[in-house]
């Protein structure tokens, strides 16, 4: 019923009980969730977790928090690409908020996962904080250097940056935070995403919704994000399931829908 596009379950708080996490998931009504690595160095972990549960896919690439100590070359991405559970690229980006990496150099690991998303074709995974400028800039040149697809996750920036995303046809993922009570503008740039181009996601450990904050976020309260959404939007949850796994698929179109693994 639901997809968990962007949790890291080989972070603490949920690497040591990952069959707990994914049994609850299931009971959930999640049927696939994409793990997402963020260090290079910690690749070949996240993959052994997709490995280890059927409906667990895993992307490869260096968040712009690590992007000054993993300086990941293009050619390191795209080599681990070949594994059939690897379907998409980074999480990358710039985070402006934090700056725990120079800003050039986000922007420099930026540019080489997009080249990878290009050349490879996977969906690039975007992770943007007060740097709508300079992203939106590298999306635009980027874009026209030849097309590549991606998603914007945790979707915390201006409409106007929505707007600029949904143009370079990117998909926006909407978290927990929606759930928030002081995430009154998400909400409403919530009810302007084309329903085609929505995902649903935990950031798990992180970003717990209510009622659970406070707590260590887990794909199974994806649910409850799929519920505010579907309360924006006019939708019966079970509808706002179903769109946003179709949505999933089309834009991760190297993930198997469950019933095919079940094949």
């Amino acid at each position: 019923m639901f997809v968990d596009s962007h949790c890291h379950l080989n972070y603490d708080g949920l690497r040591d009980d990952i069959p707990g996490a994914v049994a609850r998931a299931r009971a959930a009504g999640v049927g696939t969730m994409l793990t997402i690595n963020t260090k290079l160095r910690e690749f070949d972990e996240v993959l052994a977790i997709a490995h280890s549960h059927p409906g667990i896919f895993c992307t490869v690439g260096v968040h712009p928090h690590e992007a000054e100590t993993d300086q990941a070359s293009v050619e390191a991405i795209i080599e681990r690409t070949h594994d059939p559970l690897v379907v998409g690229i980074g999480e990358t980006g710039l985070d402006y908020f934090y700056d725990n990496s120079p800003r050039e150099l986000q922007q420099i690991g930026f540019r080489r996962h997009i080249e990878a998303s290009r050349a490879t074709q996977l969906p690039i995974v975007i992770h943007t904080r007060d740097a709508d400028d300079d992203c939106a800039a590298i999306l635009r040149e980027e874009m026209g250097k030849g097309s590549f697809p991606g998603v914007i996750h945790c979707f915390t920036a201006s409409r106007a940056f929505a707007e600029v995303a949904l143009e370079l046809g990117f998909y926006i993922s909407i978290s927990g935070i929606v759930t928030f009570k002081a995430a009154e503008d998400l909400r409403e740039t919530v009810k302007i995403i084309p329903l085609d181009r929505l995902l649903i996601e935990t950031d798990a450990p992180f970003l717990a919704p209510i009622p659970h904050r406070g707590r260590p976020n887990e794909p199974a309260f994806v649910a409850y994000t799929a519920a505010k959404v579907a309360e924006l939007r006019g939708l019966d949850v079970r509808e706002l399931g179903r769109i946003t796994t179709e949505n999933f698929f089309r834009l991760f179109s190297k993930a198997t829908p469950p019933a095919e693994t079940a094949a």
